[in-house]
Order: structure tokens, then sequence, then C-alpha cells
């Protein structure tokens, strides 16, 4: 790579919610701590502290099924205004570093420090020095990937956690990435590892020798996906929130999901994250999307659009549920992805509703302002809601 490439930091905060609970309440600290809905009304584990981790618990998990792996943890429901707040802390630390942080969710962000090298010294300093910040102001640690680009850097955060610092320098590439376990490729799921198996290929660098021809016979489209992040190329930028043309937020899944409520309450948490980040920097959208990815690669993508632009949850969420409901009509294939976007962004409009209509929509985007309706929605009030699709 030549000398100019970027300097990609990804910042992923180790186990926030259970992280901010142990902090917030010392005498939790060193025991395994489960923060998620209630395991009576299929909730599910947002986050598993490390010392639950051992014992198999991991988030996404039921939380039934958690608490059969550890029966002794210690089950909170989530304090998502407490979360709220922690995260913008370090959201604006993040930020005198560099004015390119593009978010993905409320403790994970990719970070450009390209252009901020003559300020605050070479990219391991400022990964060093982030992470020095974000202990010393939140007492909380925080795992960094710093490389080249985005997929690299995303990778690089998750090798050494918690707290962790992995570089991978613009001239080790292929040295990073070819022992790397080919379970780590992203976008390689259940079907994906069956076919890996069969052809012998074990890590990056296996599947990097296959040809071009066999990757496509293999996985169609995703053969050109799986070519070029082996070779770890990875064109995309990093996007503000401020300067996207859309926001999203979307996750593949360790195992496939097959469970309707679940799915749901999991698309909900999504389309509440991304509500905020449209309320954080004052804009709001017409269009939402949700991306759907089954084992066998298909890809599905279904989208409305509002009437009127908005930031307001509740809105979002019942385009959101309606788009996943009319696909569960049509299939009952478990999933590998699921993900919920916006795009359309504008700034707040001077749209007159009626009297009675805006009294309606304040008052909506008042309770999305407090930390009482974000937390009421969390666990089991969140699993449904007057009728409409399970939510959590």
């Amino acid at each position: 790579m030549s000398s100019d490439s970027r300097h990609i930091l990804h910042l992923d905060m180790d186990a926030f919610f259970a992280a901010v609970e142990q902090r917030d309440r010392p005498e939790l600290r060193g025991k395994p701590v489960l923060v998620g809905g209630d395991p009576n009304e299929r909730g599910v584990v947002a986050t598993a502290s490390y010392e639950a981790r051992p014992y198999g618990c991991r988030s996404a998990m039921p939380m039934a099924q958690a608490i059969r792996l550890c029966p002794h943890a210690v089950v909170l429901r989530g304090r998502m205004d407490r979360y709220a707040e922690v995260s913008r802390q370090m959201f604006a630390i993040m930020e005198r570093f560099t004015p390119l942080v593009e978010p993905l969710s409320i403790d994970e962000a990719f970070l450009d420090v390209t252009g901020s090298t003559r300020l605050f010294g070479p990219q391991q300093q400022i990964a060093r020095e982030l992470k020095a910040r974000i202990r010393a102001e939140t007492e909380l640690t925080a795992s960094v990937g710093v490389a080249p680009n985005k997929f690299l850097a995303k990778l690089a955060s998750d090798l050494q956690k918690p707290d962790g610092l992995v570089i991978v320098p613009q001239d080790g590439v292929l040295t990073f990435l070819d022992p790397l376990p080919i379970a780590r490729l992203w976008g390689a799921g259940q079907a994906a590892a069956r076919r890996f198996e069969r052809l012998g290929v074990r890590n990056f660098a296996d599947l990097r020798r296959l040809a071009p021809e066999t990757l496509q016979r293999e996985f169609g489209d995703a053969g050109e996906h799986f070519y070029r992040l082996v070779r770890g190329i990875d064109d995309r930028p990093v996007v503000p929130d401020r300067d996207a043309k859309s926001i999203s937020h979307e996750h593949t899944f360790a195992t496939d999901i097959a469970d309707r409520a679940f799915l749901r309450a999991f698309l909900l948490h999504q389309t509440e994250h991304v509500a905020q980040r449209l309320r954080r920097h004052d804009r709001h959208a017409r269009t939402v999307t949700v991306k759907i990815r089954t084992p066998d690669f298909a890809t599905v993508t279904r989208r409305t659009t509002l009437e009127r632009p908005t930031d307001v949850t509740d809105e979002l969420w019942q385009a959101a549920a309606s788009l996943f409901e009319t696909w569960t009509r049509q299939s009952d294939a478990p999933l590998r992805l699921l993900g919920v976007g916006v795009a359309q962004l504008s700034e707040p409009g001077t749209e007159q509703l009626s009297l009675f209509a805006q009294e309606q929509l304040d008052k909506r985007r008042r309770l999305d302002q407090t930390a009482d309706q974000i937390r009421d929605r969390f666990g089991k009030d969140a699993l449904s809601r007057g009728g409409g699709p399970a939510r959590s």
C-alpha cells in the first residue's frame, strides 16, 4: 500500500452496558452480569460481562438460555438513558481527535485520523491517547484497531479484547490476515462455512489461493466480496452522520436466527439507534429500509417512503416493522443478517400541521428525548405494543 494510505481507527467499548453497570455499582465488579430483557418474556441479552462469557453467555442470546448457562449471573434491565449519557461523553472524546467519526452503534465507531496526525502524532499515538482519555473520563475501557481501512480496523479491534490495541501496518496487511480463521470473514455465514470446509479453506490464506472463478461458482456475488476482503481491500470512507446521505445499523448474527419474536426485538433496538443518530445531528429522514440476509447469502431489501420526513422513533419503527412483517409473511427462512436504515435526509422542515397533529408530534418528540421512554422500550414492555409486532 502507498505511503498516503488512510489511517482508520475502529473503537469498540468493552461489554459496554455491563461495564457501565459494574462501574456504577462496585459490588458487581468481578461478577457475571447479564444486561437485557425479562427471561420470562422472551427477552434477549444486550450485553454479557466478561465474567459471564466463559459460561457461554453472549449478546443476542435469549436471556433464558443465558441464565441456564450461568445460573448465578446478576440479571439487570437495561438503563438506556444512562448508556446514552455515557455514549455522548465517549463520542465527545472521539471528536476531539477528528471530526470524521462514523457511529456504528451506541458504543462503536470508525474514526479517520489521517488529517489529525500533524496535530496529535502518529496513528498509534492517537489510538493510545484516545483509549487513555476514555478510561480517565469514563472509567471504562475500549478496544481499538488501527489499520489502513475500515474492514481491517474492525477486525483488529476484536482480536485482543478487552482493553485491546491492535495495529495493522500498511506493509503488513497480508501477514495480519492470512492466519485468521475463516470464521472472522465478514459476511461468511453457516452455509458459506460448509462450502469452505468442503474446499479445504480454514483461514484467510487458504481462501486467497482460490481462483476468482471458483469463488464465483461457489458463492455467486459474494465471491467478489470475499476476494477483496481476504486481500485487505476496502475503499469505504468514514462518513460522519452529519454528512451522510443515509444512516443505518445492521448486524450479522453469530448463528442463523429463526425466532421471529427475537428478530423483531432486535429490529426495534436497531431502529432506536438509528433514530438517536438522526436526532443527535438534527436530521430527519423520509425513507426507511429494512435489510435481510438469509444463510444462502440471498439479500432482500425492503423500502418505504414516509408522508413527511421525521426523526421520531415511533414513526420510523412503524415503517420498519411493517416492512419486516411483509417479508415474514412470504418467508420462514432464518436470518444471518438484519438491519435498518434511513435515507433522504434533510434538516427539520417548516411543514405546517394541524394544531392537534403538531401537539401529538411534539409529545412524541419530547418522549424520544427522555431516558424514561428509551428505558420503557427496553425489555418486557418493548416486546408487544398496542397489538403490533413483538418488540424488545
